[in-house]
């Protein structure tokens, strides 16, 4: 008999019903992050809050009331032995590491195929690990009433309120409400736009940002990517069945981002649905947004300091300091300003051009200086 959590349109309960596991994708650079972020130390390893929790750990506190164990991580094989470390609740068999990177589609799907492989009703829940909640009730709230949803057929995503026209994320318009629940169907999902489109957008009161949050059965995840990208399905669904061909099948998984693969196709075919959520979200993409993270330093007006606040020193300035080298930091005359002290890099830069870090990795790639990057 099913539970609650699994009657599309009944009032979701507190806990999703025990086929719910949570995937939680583990990988990029957070390039836009440097020279705190590097590749052999992405974000979701760092502690970006000062919280004392990783983004990583952070992600498996907020998931874990609704899973308990039932949490799959999928990460690249050099941070297999971090994330091992800093979960260690998470049993071996529940964390796969890719021997590349291929896009979210392969980690989100080779997650599905190994718990379609384990349970043929198992319902998953991908989030990433490296973004900031602000209500947790709330999100956990948010995410029972997805699994509701996907219990139909439905593809689910999250929704989140906007907070202001960002440019930097992608928009979901929400059609027809779904049954009695808070589930829409999706209308259309629209790639980052510019700032006036983002503003119409806002001022209709029917979009919602993009935050790559999907609550899908395993089963319905692999049959909608079979009707897209029969191969890529079918390389996942071998790799769950016979785990030791990983290294011969994993270089010829398609590339591609779950978006693209499955929510955009089967969206214009009415299959999937979005849950709105108020719940407070960032997705920590720049350290202007590390800096609205965070409270000023006490004593330190206008000025956000992650890490040791007694080694900044100021006049007249305001920014986002990182003092993450042992060496003191003196900022002097200067507004809205970035400083990141690291033992092996230095980043100053204005605050308007958080975006732009991007290119000063970019040039160490081409310059092949791995031990920056």
């Amino acid at each position: 008999m099913s539970s609650p959590a699994t009657r599309p349109g009944s009032a979701a309960p507190t806990t999703p019903h025990e086929h719910f596991w949570a995937v939680i994708p583990a990988g990029g650079a957070g390039t836009r992050l440097w020279p705190l972020s590097r590749e052999r130390s992405p974000k979701f390893l760092h502690d970006l809050t000062g919280s004392g929790r990783s983004l990583l750990q952070a992600t498996w506190d907020r998931l874990t009331p609704l899973t308990g164990p039932q949490v799959l991580v999928v990460t690249g094989t050099a941070h297999v032995q971090a994330v091992r470390d800093q979960l260690p609740d998470l049993p071996p068999d529940q964390l796969l590491a890719e021997p590349s990177p291929r896009d979210s589609m392969a980690a989100i799907g080779w997650a599905a195929a190994v718990l379609e492989a384990r349970d043929p009703e198992a319902v998953l829940g991908s989030f990433a690990a490296d973004h900031v909640i602000g209500d947790e009730d709330a999100f956990r709230e948010c995410v029972s009433s997805a699994v509701a949803a996907a219990a139909d057929g439905h593809l689910v995503t999250i929704g989140i309120e906007p907070t202001h026209p960002a440019t930097g994320f992608g928009y979901i318009e929400l059609g027809d409400r779904l049954g009695d629940g808070p589930a829409h169907a999706v209308s259309q999902f629209v790639e980052k736009p510019d700032r006036e489109r983002a503003r119409t957008y806002l001022a209709t009161g029917r979009f919602r940002w993009n935050a790559g949050m999907f609550v899908v059965r395993a089963t319905v995840l692999l049959d909608l990517l079979a009707q897209w990208h029969p191969d890529l399905a079918a390389g996942l669904r071998d790799l769950a069945a016979d785990p030791s061909r990983l290294d011969e099948v994993w270089p010829g998984l398609e590339k591609i981002a779950i978006d693209h693969a499955v929510a955009e196709p089967a969206a214009a075919e009415g299959r999937v649905a979005v849950v709105p959520g108020g719940f407070g979200w960032d997705d920590v993409g720049d350290f202007a947004s590390l800096g609205a993270l965070l409270e000023d330093a006490v004593g330190m007006p206008g000025v956000q300091v992650l890490g040791d606040a007694s080694q900044v020193r100021l006049v007249d300035s305001t920014g986002v300091v990182v003092p993450a080298s042992g060496r003191l930091v003196a900022l002097v005359g200067v507004e809205d300003v970035v400083v990141v002290d690291t033992p092996d890099a230095l980043l100053v830069m204005s605050r308007e051009r958080a975006q732009d870090v991007k290119g000063v990795v970019e040039q160490l790639r081409v310059q092949r200086r791995t031990d920056l990057t």
